[in-house]
């Protein structure tokens, strides 16, 4: 299913396209307050940056670090991509291999929130210190991880001012004549106002890979089928629920007008087309979204408005998914300084606009413009049926109202985030391809340029008619991969025979669920950095980007202070090492699962990896089942757990032992009493000869039940 394919009122008439090329045409004539006067002559630089996201900023301070004049030129009229486009609640992973410039970023931020004026709503007392890191890990350099988007855009602004680095702002790429190429390499590239920028490197640092198509470099959209890397979460994902954004939990929905009736026809925003075949690959991107800034606090809010164009029509499957029972529409307003929110996706039917994408990285710029606006209508719409619409629960519709845009951010675009969220476009098919392989170890990573942590996450790819006629999310993922895992060089970096002066560290060569992990903003600056240090190398040296010496570009990347390895297993802001526990510990990894689990790292503290939770689905309950092997005599049983508002009450537990088996009750929305960690089942006698066991059960519960490890202390007895 495409936007085409959808009906004709969520499609823009061609004004938008005379808009689109009359402000195309304003920017060749006119020059922009950060640029210089458009004209004919050829402006050069060691290296070029087309793109102004986090990565294209590291990858310019670096290169100027390192000596070379450097130029950003981008279609983007705020620096940062999403990091200052509303993504302030950071995907960090384990963040202790976050170094070098990215960690220098989140350390700018910390020392912009020690200033008093930066709190003008809340107190920094009363907001804590959400996600800081501390001064036994960070010392004097201590980082801040969640931040307001206008926090974000100064400190990149602060970053090319220091270095006295130039940027051109609303620059478009020529993507059909622009790039002038000669035995393999870019001799220069030329916008649509009729500027040229020659250079001795590029760099594409775009989140849709507009230079490296247009230089004719070999790259892929969509899912490949798992086979064609030899993986196991790539394809299509029918039947595979990983997250809670897919109806589990629910009552089935009918995606008919008339419920039953398929002769009635499909409702809007539901794919009437097969989903295809399990673990096949396909064209289609899973979905895109805002990150919304909101905020209650009244003084800066401004209240949800009507779109223009709202038609409440197409949100019926809304109103049937709050029939159905579903009251989680608050869950990831996740809170940032001065009462606002990063507010992200969540639930069957959220911000994400599940299946209006698919055309988006390859299409024009006044069709992808079209994209933008039909997203930021959907979204508007969204909150604005969610605050009106009587179908909607009255608790759910006031609390809403509560709600609003904050008034001083994105103060120049109606107080609406500048950065669509394109969590995945093209993906460079370069001299290494990153894949699920080497994020969980299976095979080894060649010639380390940084590090990724984060789990392997694809957002729904397609809303679709189960066989049974019922409506159903698919392509949501979340996959642990263990710990950290290195980048190769390689992905960075097109096949020699494609083109030797040209680096991709955004777009890079990845499949599509290895990219699920890399395409987080840390992991950008980490690659952007790396990638302009090998830059600077290749032209010292007048070779190749394939033919960087390895060796010195390490040296001096760790120099520089990046991580290209980790003996580590865990993150110490939030992990316990197994190893550092006494007794015996079983961690959820070794558990014995039935249904579908959710692997998550957004809470601590944590044993190992991480933690699972349950996820809903109407034809099972979900258990997790702990195996210990122990000796014979007494023990007492812990259960470990990140606490948070949406656990579970009353998760059933039950432990198996010498005299049977005994029921637990375990409250997880409350924070464990041992070590903040821990809370005690009992103490019970096992048996050497007869199978002990701690069954964890999701029946009846009332919210998520979350698993981490269970741990068996010897109680010395006289």
């Amino acid at each position: 299913m495409t936007p085409a394919d959808m009906p004709r009122q969520h499609r823009f008439r061609s004004t938008v396209r005379v808009a689109f090329l009359l402000l195309v045409a304003m920017l060749a004539s006119q020059p922009h307050a950060h640029a210089a006067t458009p004209d004919a002559t050829t402006q050069t630089y060691d290296v070029v940056i087309y793109g102004g996201t986090s990565a294209a900023v590291t990858a310019a301070v670096q290169v100027k670090q390192m000596g070379k004049s450097v130029i950003i030129v981008c279609p983007d009229k705020h620096l940062g991509g999403l990091t200052s486009g509303g993504l302030g609640w950071t995907d960090t992973g384990n963040k202790a291999v976050i170094g070098g410039l990215a960690r220098d970023f989140y350390h700018r931020i910390y020392l912009e929130y020690q200033k008093p004026e930066r709190w003008p709503f809340q107190s920094s007392s009363e907001y804590g210190n959400k996600g800081q890191g501390t001064e036994a890990i960070d010392g004097d350099n201590r980082t801040m991880w969640i931040f307001e988007p206008r926090v974000a855009e100064k400190v990149f602004d602060d970053y090319v001012a220091e270095y006295d680095i130039p940027v051109h702002r609303q620059r478009w790429l020529d993507r059909e004549h622009g790039v002038t190429k000669s035995a393999g390499r870019i001799q220069s590239i030329q916008m649509l106002s009729g500027e040229r920028y020659a250079g001795k490197i590029f760099m594409d640092t775009t989140y849709e890979g507009d230079l490296m198509a247009a230089a004719d470099i070999s790259f892929h959209v969509g899912r490949e089928s798992r086979d064609t890397y030899g993986e196991e979460y790539n394809g299509v994902q029918t039947g595979v629920l990983h997250h809670g954004h897919h109806f589990g939990g629910l009552p089935p929905i009918s995606p008919y007008r008339v419920p039953g009736d398929p002769g009635s026809g499909v409702l809007p925003r539901i794919s009437p087309d097969p989903p295809g075949e399990k673990y096949s690959g396909d064209h289609r991107v899973q979905a895109y979204c805002f990150r919304m800034c909101l905020t209650d606090h009244d003084p800066n809010r401004v209240p949800f408005a009507k779109p223009d164009g709202y038609d409440p029509d197409q949100y019926e499957l809304m109103a049937r998914i709050y029939q159905a029972g579903w009251r989680d529409t608050f869950n990831k307003f996740d809170p940032i300084p001065n009462h606002k929110t990063d507010t992200n996706n969540h639930g069957p039917m959220s911000t994400d606009n599940i299946g209006f994408n698919y055309d988006y990285p390859n299409a024009s710029y006044e069709r992808r413009q079209e994209i933008i606006d039909e997203h930021r209508r959907y979204q508007q719409g969204w909150l604005y049926f969610i605050c009106t619409d009587p179908r909607v629960p009255e608790a759910t519709r006031k609390k809403m109202q509560q709600w609003g845009l904050a008034k001083d951010e994105f103060v120049d675009n109606g107080h609406w985030p500048h950065q669509l969220y394109i969590r995945e476009a093209r993906r460079m098919i370069g001299s290494y391809v990153m894949t699920e392989n080497e994020l969980l170890k299976r095979q080894p990573t060649p010639q380390s340029v940084g590090m990724g942590s984060y789990t392997m996450d694809s957002h729904n790819v397609q809303r679709y008619i189960t066989p049974e006629g019922d409506v159903q999310n698919e392509g949501d993922i979340g996959v642990s991969t263990k710990g950290p895992y290195q980048i190769a060089y390689g992905s960075l970096v097109p096949k020699a025979d494609e083109c030797t002066n040209l680096f991709v560290p955004v777009c890079l060569s990845s499949s599509h669920i290895a990219f699920g992990s890399i395409r987080m903003e840390p992991v950008f600056m980490i690659l952007g950095q790396s990638a302009a240090t090998a830059a600077v190398m290749a032209i010292d040296d007048n070779v190749s980007v394939q033919q960087v010496d390895y060796d010195r570009l390490k040296q001096r990347i760790e120099a520089d202070g990046q991580v290209l390895t980790y003996s580590g297993s865990i993150d110490p802001q939030k992990s316990v090492s197994v190893k550092s526990l006494p007794g015996i510990v079983v961690d959820d990894d070794q558990a014995t699962l039935t249904g579908q689990w959710k692997q998550s790292q957004a809470n601590g503290p944590y044993v190992q990896y991480g933690y699972q939770h349950h996820v809903n689905a109407k034809d099972y309950e979900p258990t997790a089942t702990f195996s210990p092997t122990l000796q014979t005599g007494t023990y007492e049983v812990r259960m470990a757990f990140p606490r948070n508002t949406n656990r579970a009450t009353n998760v059933p537990v039950t432990v198996r032992h010498r005299g049977g088996q005994t029921e637990v009750k375990v409250n997880q929305r409350v924070t464990p009493p041992i070590d903040d960690q821990w809370v005690s089942l009992g103490k019970f006698e096992f048996d050497a000869n007869q199978p002990a066991a701690v069954v964890v059960g999701s029946h009846g519960t009332d919210g998520y039940v979350i698993i981490d490890a269970v741990q068996f202390l010897k109680v010395e007895t006289k």
